[in-house]
């Protein structure tokens, strides 16, 4: 094995786990998820099948991650975050074959709590508040917080808070990268 699993773990046969990723107590990674290398499961999570997770990811302790999500790389998933994949569940009915997709782009964090509603991306580096109910999709480098979660303005790569100007440009306070607000998107300007 290339990736370490505590004693605890229960990981299901077809999956593929990547080199240098760390599996904690009492997770349970179901059949034919793919895992990236370097990514980091936290104790009592449950990783439903064919889900994947890109290199680099973080999922805290008591985090659920529904069949139909994907997370790529360096993604953050805060303690007790869950996905959900059915908008309309019921116990008596049996609704597999309607599991809606989301998608968790680069280098986005979701906070302790928060509450994903299935078929709703988040964009990449965007940053998800503790306990948000997020039901709309969400923008690269947005900020959304509360329920149902709204934005509260915009973040860097980096995690730092973007005060765009009145020409839409704004700096890093990390690191200095510049960013440019047209239209309601943000992209980082490569220098």
């Amino acid at each position: 094995m290339d990736y370490f699993a505590h004693d605890t773990a229960i990981i299901d046969d077809g999956c593929q786990i990547g080199e240098g990723t760390k599996i904690w107590h009492f997770s349970h990674i179901m059949p034919d998820c793919v895992i990236g290398e370097k990514c980091n499961i936290g104790q009592n999570v449950v990783i439903s099948p064919k889900v994947v997770l890109g290199k680099n990811v973080k999922v805290q302790n008591n985090v659920s991650i529904y069949s139909g999500v994907v997370c790529e790389d360096d993604v953050f998933l805060g303690p007790s975050m869950v996905f959900t994949n059915v908008t309309n569940p019921r116990s008596a009915v049996i609704r597999r074959d309607e599991y809606s997709s989301t998608r968790v782009k680069k280098g986005a964090s979701i906070g302790a709590n928060a509450t994903i509603v299935c078929g709703h991306d988040i964009g990449k580096y965007a940053f998800i508040g503790a306990g948000a109910v997020v039901t709309k999709t969400i923008p690269d480098y947005a900020v959304f917080v509360g329920n149902p979660a709204r934005q509260m303005g915009w973040m860097s790569e980096q995690g730092y808070r973007l005060e765009f100007d009145s020409s839409g440009s704004a700096s890093c306070s990390g690191n200095g990268e510049k960013y440019l607000l047209e239209n309601g998107i943000v992209q980082k300007l490569i220098s």
